[in-house]
Parts: C-alpha cells; structure tokens; sequence
C-alpha cells in the first residue's frame, strides 16, 4: 500500500502483551481488511482499493511473515478477541470488516463477539469456518503448488509459481505462514464445529463474496454460508476463484463499491 505507515500495537488480551503489527492508510470510515493463510500480501490490493476513501487497518495475524505468536494464542476465537481488543484500544466504531478465507471466519467470530457494537457490516469473501454437508473444504496442506493453482485459480497457468523461482527466504516464509495456518485452524480442519448455528445470531449488513471457480471452498458451501446469516447478499464473482479480489478484481471491487454506497 503506497503511504500506508506500519506500526506495531500492543494489546493486552487474556492478561497478556500481544505484538500484532498492522499497515494503516487513508482517513474516513474504518476498514479492518483481515488476510488469509497466504498472509496480508493476498489482501494488499483491496487495502489499497479502499484508502482512497476511508481508514484501513489490515494486520498481520500474530505467527505469519515471521511474527510473534505467544503460546496462548491458538485458535480463530483467539484471533477475534484480539482485534476487538484493538478496536477498543483505538477507539474505533462503524467499522467495516473485510475478511478473505481465513479472515472472513476470524471476522464472523468478531461480530459474534462485538459487545461494543463498533462492526457495523462484514464483507466475507471465499470464506471458511463451517462445516457444509456434502462440500467439503479441501485439505489445502496435502495440495503442491501446482495443485493449489488448479485448485485455488480460474486461470491456474497464470498464477502457478514455480517453486524453484523462488528464494530460499521466500519459501521459509510460506512453509511458516502454514505452519501457523495449521496450528490456528487445522484441528478440526478449517472450521469450528459450533459456528454454522451461531451464524444467525449476527445481523449487521453482510456482503458474501464469492469466486465461481473456487475449488478450495465451493460456490454451494458459500451460498450456504451466506443463507445461515441473517441479513447477507451473496454475490458470485465469475472467472474467479479463491481470491477473486485479485483474479476478478473489476467485478470483486464494484461489487464492495455497491454494498459501501448501499449504507451498509
């Protein structure tokens, strides 16, 4: 993000200090823009999409791009209570929580959480947490590069990146990024068998998001997703797939666009 500032915040959750580093920008409404297990890179472009018209926070989840993780912090839940700890340590309200795959699930448990009242809508995109009969969530750790491409991507030859191009750094980077991936989210394996019928209970103005060619998580686990919320728009993204932000990223802004003008 061009301009943004990145600090490092300390907030004190379960009576214990945790680092979160986050890259702020742009002045207005607040964006709180959460990434996915590929780490705050995968949401850059929808930060920077927003900044021109509002505040965005985007953080880096606590164990990814080579950050802290204390012990204690070991699940989304974790996760969620963290951020609202934020919110209330900035003295922040009317936000709008922009959650990508992993994100949209720590965004969900928030709202759940948000006694404050400070979320006043969610934008979901491609996101897990649920448990779907019949649609199952790939098990994304058993999947190469090449699989993940095919899987995660409506034109996989144009996203595939060869292992061997990259860095020694670079791939300790993405085998530390799954790693915590793994350890907040892979046991019971990306979702909490609790959440689907506690969906219900959030009612603020959500927007669900979603790519038509995602093979990672389907179109049908998003739409019924999105029926288990009590006041969602589900909107499909086409020739898209597991990040249409950056697939589609035409279609997916407009879309985001329409739901902010929308009053939501």
């Amino acid at each position: 993000m061009t301009n943004a500032i990145t600090r490092t915040i300390h907030l004190h959750a379960d009576q214990s200090d945790l680092p979160v580093t986050i890259a702020e920008v742009g002045s207005g409404r607040t964006a709180l823009v959460l990434h996915g297990g590929g780490g705050p890179a995968t949401v850059a472009s929808i930060a920077t999409h927003l900044s021109p018209t509002m505040h965005v926070i985007t953080p880096t989840h606590p164990g990814w791009n080579g950050t802290e993780r204390p012990a204690w912090l070991t699940s989304v839940a974790d996760l969620a209570r963290a951020y609202l700890q934020l919110l209330q340590d900035e003295g922040l309200r009317d936000v709008v929580v922009v959650g990508s795959s992993l994100g949209g699930w720590i965004a969900c448990e928030m709202a759940l959480r948000d006694e404050g009242s400070r979320i006043t809508g969610l934008v979901l995109i491609d996101t897990g947490g649920v448990e779907i009969a019949g649609q199952p969530i790939r098990d994304f750790f058993a999947l190469d590069a090449r699989g993940v491409a095919e899987y995660a991507y409506h034109d996989a030859d144009r996203f595939y990146v060869d292992p061997a191009t990259l860095s020694a750094e670079q791939v300790a980077l993405q085998r530390a990024n799954m790693a915590a991936l793994r350890f907040i989210a892979g046991d019971p394996y990306m979702h909490d068998p609790t959440l689907l019928s506690r969906l219900g209970r959030i009612q603020v103005p959500t927007l669900v998001l979603w790519g038509d060619s995602d093979r990672i998580i389907t179109p049908a686990y998003g739409r019924a997703f999105a029926g288990a919320l009590a006041n969602a728009r589900f909107t499909l993204v086409t020739a898209a797939g597991h990040l249409p932000h950056i697939e589609q990223p035409g279609a997916t802004f407009a879309a985001l666009d329409a739901y902010l003008q929308s009053g939501a």
